[in-house]
């Protein structure tokens, strides 16, 4: 990384007391004017760098999808792949500690293909060997309240005095790491409103209470209108709080949440936002790279009506498997309780004796499950463990079916990449499954996460492969799907421009 510095004096006084705004203030809504919006768009990871799961390739799609439409820039800590790989970096505004929080700096860089990029650089707490939540052995970093809460008060600092010169319009938060940046922008009063993506309910960030005068966090803001969530902190509780808009992966899921059974516990508050206008939920798209016919990363061109079979066939021989002429089965995804591991594990007899094969390409708890059955049949499963990327795209394009038989699923982008290549999901119906695989036309969808259900969906894939001319066509459908990122990077615009107000503008 390529370092420079400007001189900057701190725009706010170390320990500055965070002072906690009224309850209730007159609101100043007003459009956004109609030259490009500015927004400050806020994660914890991007594939360009570093990624974990859907956070990071959103992180990495929709900005790049905003740029019509929006001045963006993405605000990320500065990691050690970060630091290796972003290439010229220019310090523009230098951030004091607060409170148990340590000073860092901003610095401007941007990605080869020119998404502009701000990155909080504070070498102590990002810096490390590891991944952006956990180190090289999957521990959780101890201190990862202190990471992200400094992450969260950078934003929230950018958000009101801007970074080299450019102010925000909105800041668009994501997930738990960084959505105590709304509730640091309430208690001071001042800022561009906040917009909170849930990507993942089921993670809150809780901490524990006595943190929160290490973290700044006002003690009248421990309570069911802020941060408390079961006698702890929660920075997700936080940003549902404090925002003005909070906003889901699927409009399933959007509906899904506000009941008790998806709503991780946040469903009355949740409820509370949508009847008051401001839970909305918006689908997920995926990059045009994943169309087969302009990709360059796997080992056959898009060459119809052979290529199937090559990549299919290249995938056999990378796991070990007989070159049968059989339903090639993939499971791509964290071997997780969540995305149903058990359930394939349990499903993997019927699928070899029905004279199928199945692939698993992913990391998590249940790999010792999946290694025994490749042992158990070597010939018919096979598995990659760690996750693969460059594996997993090719295994995409080989498969015939993608089991995603998913407890819950706030978006899922697997079942798209899939469809672009022609492998018909076999999936739970639930979260951005319901809208984006459409049962009997391009994938195969059952209602309840069990394994009767499973195995019967299997049955039915069984079945549609002996039938050629209605497979291929359904292939054909899956295939001409549109996931491009254009209808939601509309109605992401439409939500800026919504939430354009002045700093004053109230959130309760």
């Amino acid at each position: 990384m390529a370092l420079q510095s400007l001189s900057f004096e701190p725009r706010i006084e170390a320990g500055a007391p965070l002072v906690a705004a009224p309850a209730r203030r007159q609101a100043k809504l007003f459009a956004l004017p109609r030259a490009k919006p500015k927004i400050l768009f806020a994660t914890s990871e991007i594939s360009d760098f570093v990624q974990t799961g859907g956070l990071g390739a959103v992180s990495a799609s929709l900005p790049r999808a905003l740029r019509a439409s929006c001045d963006v820039r993405v605000v990320l800590p500065g990691y050690a792949q970060v630091l290796a790989n972003a290439g010229p970096l220019l310090v523009v505004e230098r951030l004091p500690g607060y409170a148990g929080l340590p000073p860092c700096s901003i610095a401007a860089g941007a990605t080869p293909d020119g998404l502009a990029l701000l990155v909080v650089l504070c070498d102590e707490l990002y810096a490390r060997d590891g991944g952006p939540y956990a180190d090289a052995d999957g521990r959780a970093y101890a201190d990862n309240d202190v990471r992200f809460a400094r992450l969260s008060l950078a934003v929230a600092e950018i958000a009101a005095r801007g970074a080299g010169g450019w102010t925000p319009d909105v800041a668009h938060l994501n997930d738990w790491p960084t959505a105590l940046a709304a509730g640091y922008r309430e208690w001071r009063g001042v800022g561009a409103p906040c917009m909170l993506t849930i990507h993942n309910l089921a993670h809150l960030g809780e901490f524990p209470v006595e943190r929160l005068g290490a973290l700044g966090i006002p003690g009248e803001a421990f309570g069911l209108d802020g941060v408390e969530f079961h006698g702890r902190v929660s920075f997700l509780k936080a940003g549902l709080a404090y925002s003005r808009h909070v906003t889901t992966v699927s409009e399933t899921y959007a509906r899904e949440i506000v009941a008790p059974a998806r709503g991780c516990g946040l469903d009355g508050l949740l409820a509370l936002r949508a009847g008051q206008g401001r839970l909305s939920g918006v689908i997920n798209g995926i990059e045009e790279a994943w169309d087969p016919r302009a990709d360059r990363n796997c080992p056959y061109q898009f060459d119809p009506p052979r290529w199937k079979s090559r990549y299919a066939d290249f995938v056999r021989g990378v796991f070990g498997l007989s070159l049968a002429r059989a339903p090639l089965f993939a499971f791509i995804a964290r071997f997780a309780h969540q995305k149903g591991v058990d359930l394939v594990i349990e499903a993997a007899a019927e699928i070899v004796a029905r004279g199928g094969q199945l692939v698993a390409v992913g990391e998590g708890e249940a790999e010792a499950g999946l290694r025994d059955l490749s042992l158990r049949w070597p010939d018919a499963v096979g598995l990659r463990a760690p996750f693969d990327a460059s594996l997993a795209r090719a295994v995409f394009a080989g498969a015939d079916f993608l089991l995603m038989p998913s407890r819950y699923e706030p978006c899922g982008l697997s079942q798209m990449y899939a469809q672009k290549f022609g492998a018909l999901p076999i999936a739970h119906r639930t979260g951005g499954i319901a809208e984006t695989v459409f049962d009997g036309r391009t994938g195969l969808l059952f209602d309840v996460p069990e394994r009767r259900a499973l195995e019967q969906a299997i049955a039915r894939a069984f079945a549609l492969y002996q039938a050629p001319r209605e497979f291929s066509a359904m292939r054909r459908a899956a295939m001409a799907l549109d996931f491009s990122w254009s209808r939601s990077a509309t109605r992401y615009v439409e939500l800026y421009r919504e939430l354009g107000g002045g700093a004053g503008a109230a959130v309760g």
